[in-house]
């Protein structure tokens, strides 16, 4: 496994960037978490707790991208450390941004465990308008983002897969939970937008 994540080198200034915007991507989570209202306000009409292993096969892709040695390179910042920076706060600003515009758009229905609620929208609108599945997407850019601050490249050969894996296995509970309960309509939206990519996946 040390060998699959030899790292490359990478300043000390874009794991530092990386490190900090958790805090961030936290806050973003709670903000999401408070737009469900109180626990036990739920009334919750489907529920797929089989979804979680999908989550944990997700995690195990982020897991393999982020653990292991660094190759730090320490001092005052060149070119390619500033520019490394750049690139890392750039796609973090991006992947907070469309987490948050996400959940925004999911409002009460946003939650980590697949599930439909009696007051369920299909939400079409907002990042949802482009492609079916943004967080997804914007959490698979926070892998790359992880690959690059970190200098684990070499990761993404294991960590990539393992991630769609676990997405795709998410993807399916969400999409019969939600044919279950729209029928139609969801068909209609999913035959309109893609999952990933806008006109192509």
């Amino acid at each position: 496994m040390i060998g699959l994540i030899h790292p490359e080198p990478t300043s000390i200034y874009a794991v530092a960037a990386l490190f900090g915007s958790l805090f961030l991507w936290a806050a973003a989570l709670l903000i999401a978490k408070r737009r469900r209202g109180p626990a036990g306000s739920e009334v919750t009409q489907g529920r797929d707790s089989a979804s979680m292993r999908g989550v944990a096969v997700q995690a195990l892709g982020f897991l393999v991208v982020g653990f292991g040695p660094l190759n730090l390179v320490l001092g005052a910042p060149d070119g390619r450390a500033i520019a490394e920076v750049i690139v890392v706060l750039a796609l973090i600003a991006g992947v907070i941004a469309l987490f948050m515009a996400s959940s925004r758009a999911m409002g009460r229905n946003w939650a980590i465990v697949a599930r439909t609620r009696d007051d369920h929208q299909l939400v079409t609108w907002g990042p949802f308008a482009v492609i079916r599945n943004p967080i997804y997407v914007a959490l698979f850019v926070w892998i790359l983002v992880m690959a690059l601050a970190l200098g684990h490249w070499r990761a993404l050969i294991l960590g990539v897969p393992l991630y769609w894996i676990g997405t795709w296995m998410r993807v399916a509970r969400e999409e019969k939970l939600l044919r279950a309960q729209f029928g139609a309509a969801y068909d209609a939206y999913a035959a309109r937008v893609k999952r990933f990519i806008p006109g192509l996946v």
